[in-house]
């Protein structure tokens, strides 16, 4: 089946672009091209949509509160952000919301519809310059925590490590692709290779009976794993 694509994007020589970039891809199919928060969100609500692209700033609301109703609406949905906006705030806001992927609208046509195939794969598409601003972000802020198991009782049998199948390695590694940076940014962060993390990644997916980083990152939430 064709990845179904939902592309919401206000302004009129962009909105015809990446439709053509979609339109072009015989492995795409274009659900609708439309300039509005109101007609994207409305569209979600009726259709089947794989891949949401988006840009932030819409006429009538933030393009974040559409990608927050997308992964809410379409667990498995992933969404990725096409914009004029490299900014810390922008970038970050995005991921937070659920993003999975975020483009600066100077990309090339191929570019878009790769993006759309890439992130349907479990990458995490992101423009060259946003992607140091965030791995340099990530230099300077600690690991993302990993719960600790709670100290068995003394007297009682130690407790089975049934509340988590993944390792402490896993669970930090699909920490950081939930927040939508890709593989090759997680193995520098951690030091690993990417190929290493595709590994991982493989081994989380099959843990949790999921297809995807958009299943995976919602199975895992569902479970308290995140």
């Amino acid at each position: 089946m064709p990845t179904r694509v939902l592309i919401v994007e206000d302004e009129p020589e962009f909105l015809r672009r990446f439709a053509d970039a979609v339109i072009a891809d015989p492995d795409l199919h274009l659900v609708a091209a439309v300039a509005s928060g109101t007609a994207g969100r409305a569209l979600l609500d009726a259709e089947t949509v794989d891949v949401l692209l988006v840009d932030l700033g819409l006429p009538d609301m933030d393009g974040t509160d559409l990608i927050r109703h997308a992964v809410a609406r379409h667990p498995g949905c992933d969404c990725l952000v096409v914009t004029m906006f490299a900014d810390d705030a922008h970038v970050m806001a995005s991921l937070e919301a659920g993003a999975t992927g975020y483009l600066l609208k100077d990309a090339r046509n191929d570019r878009i519809a790769a993006a759309v195939h890439e992130v349907q794969a479990g990458g995490s598409p992101i423009s060259p310059s946003i992607a140091r601003r965030v791995l340099a972000r990530m230099r300077g802020a600690p690991a993302p925590s990993v719960p600790a198991a709670a100290a068995p009782v003394p007297g009682t049998p130690a407790a089975t490590p049934t509340e988590s199948p993944l390792s402490q390695r896993e669970t930090e590694i699909l920490q950081y692709i939930a927040k939508g940076f890709s593989f090759d940014t997680v193995g520098e962060v951690l030091g690993i290779s990417p190929h290493t993390v595709v590994t991982h990644v493989k081994k989380i997916y099959r843990k949790l009976a999921v297809h995807s980083r958009g299943e995976a990152v919602y199975e895992a939430s569902q479970m308290g794993l995140l």
